[in-house]
């Protein structure tokens, strides 16, 4: 087949964030363009059960949080109760409001867009389930991940949420267990403990959030524990069983084998590639474990074939999908001038409170590589903006080059922290070092003025290193 007989110049398979971008990104370098998604839904997961649905409803339960703490400021609120209907709609309102519109750009886009399922009979053929085919030169592979079934069988048996399952509840369950240590399980034991329901979070590792330095995770679970969260880490589940209208779990830890009981369970220990049923292997697109194999610059093991977003399994967070689906597709129409994804600004945030939010490198990966740099940091509890809003909780952290000051990296565990992490994000896009972060000027009193108070130490460091050598 000649290069001028494919229907299309790039194939996107998604309409989620990546494949969006990418399709966006393919057009305005001039690319015939199809873009083809065979969800229920459409919108991908970050709008329709990721990040704006979770974080609507995690703003609710804060609100009702620091309306029943009102009393510390003075402020009498009375019985504060949870309209947990009300509380959903909002939620699907807002969510239709974000899907709506993607819909609209996608069916107003530029390219062509197709409502089907796609799987690769050849690697320049896709047939749909709608009984017709296309052909493309190149393809971009963003069909995002889904729900990971758990290990246990018997939990299976008993039944379970999954983190999608606790987006469309109508009613708060009473008592609550959630399987799992990571962001989505840590969010969403805080949210459900808010609205009033009695949580146990079960955890694997010794720790919940283990990609986070240890210091910063410490806070955040002293902080559950604070909300009566009940907080079992280092464990090894064993069972599940119904008991009447309650369900069990039973599990090792501390050498002690432990039994929990509640209304419900929630099973949040991660979401897996979405890509069983792509035959990817028509095309000779490699995978591990269902995660679709790429380079820095988004190319699977077919050459003329990429991928973008959650199934490639690297960063599954919305705005390294945005710029995969951008690389992918700048690469294709360029191939002389490639680019590379560069994670060196990799920032995540944990949307917990205190919220916990790092950027570049961290004190566990320096470690881990042997890599040379200063650390310092600077406590909530001591700093006037967050005393008087009474969030107490946790520090600011700086990783410097010693010899440069050149900032390497940054966490936040406090209020506010997926916002105060922008900062540090400017600051190393920019190369800033600590001298200049510490002389930058900030307005009192804010949050943010706290960064100059571990940048002024590691800047004096620097200065007296340099001044003995």
């Amino acid at each position: 087949m000649s290069a001028t007989s494919y229907d299309f110049d790039v194939a996107i398979v998604g309409a989620g964030s990546g494949g969006f971008a990418a399709a966006r990104s393919a057009v305005d370098a001039g690319l015939r363009t199809v873009v083809v998604e065979g969800g229920r839904e459409v919108g991908g997961l970050c709008i329709l059960r990721g990040c704006m649905p979770t974080k609507t409803l995690l703003y609710s339960a804060e609100i009702a949080h620091l309306a029943r703490h009102a009393d510390i400021f003075g402020i009498q609120t009375g019985e504060v109760t949870v309209d947990f209907g009300r509380v959903m709609a909002r939620k699907n309102a807002l969510i239709k409001e974000f899907a709506d519109y993607r819909k609209q750009q996608l069916n107003n886009a530029p390219f062509k867009f197709l409502r089907a399922q796609a799987r690769f009979v050849d690697p320049h053929t896709l047939s749909l389930s709608t009984g017709e085919s296309l052909t493309s030169r190149h393809f971009v592979i963003a069909t995002g991940s889904i729900v990971a079934s758990p290990a246990l069988a018997k939990l299976k048996e008993v039944g379970y949420l999954t983190s999608d399952g606790a987006l469309v509840l109508t009613r708060l369950p009473k008592s609550l267990i959630v399987l799992g240590g990571g962001a989505v399980a840590v969010e969403a034991a805080q949210m459900f403990s808010r609205f009033g329901v009695k949580v146990t979070l079960i955890q694997r590792s010794d720790h919940i959030l283990r990609d986070f330095d240890p210091d910063a995770v410490l806070e955040v679970e002293k902080a559950l524990r604070h909300e009566d969260i009940t907080l079992f880490t280092g464990t090894k589940l064993l069972d599940a069983c119904q008991e009447g209208s309650m369900k069990g779990v039973t599990f090792q830890h501390a050498g002690q084998s432990v039994r929990v009981v509640a209304e419900e369970i929630l099973f949040a220990q991660g979401r897996v590639p979405n890509t069983g049923s792509l035959g990817l292997e028509q095309a000779g697109v490699f995978t591990e474990n269902g995660r679709i194999l790429t380079n820095t610059e988004m190319q699977t093991t077919a050459p003329h074939i990429y991928a973008a977003g959650d199934c490639t399994g690297t960063e599954e967070i919305v705005h390294i999908a945005i710029a995969q689906g951008e690389i992918a597709a700048h690469n294709i129409a360029h191939p002389g001038k490639k680019r590379s994804l560069d994670l060196r600004l990799l920032t995540v945030v944990v949307f917990t409170d205190p919220q916990l939010a790092q950027v570049g490198l961290t004190e566990k990966q320096a470690q881990a590589r042997q890599l040379a740099c200063l650390t310092a940091s600077y406590p909530f509890n001591d700093h006037g903006k967050s005393l008087i809003m009474e969030a107490l909780c946790g520090f600011v952290k700086l990783l410097a080059d010693p010899i440069t000051g050149e900032i390497l990296g940054g966490c936040v565990v406090g209020p506010q922290g997926g916002e105060l992490i922008h900062e540090i994000v400017a600051a190393m896009h920019k190369r800033m070092t600590v001298h200049e972060l510490a002389t930058m000027p900030h307005y009192h009193p804010t949050l943010a003025e706290i960064w100059t108070y571990p940048a002024e130490e590691l800047a004096h460091k620097i200065s007296q290193k340099r001044g003995h050598t």
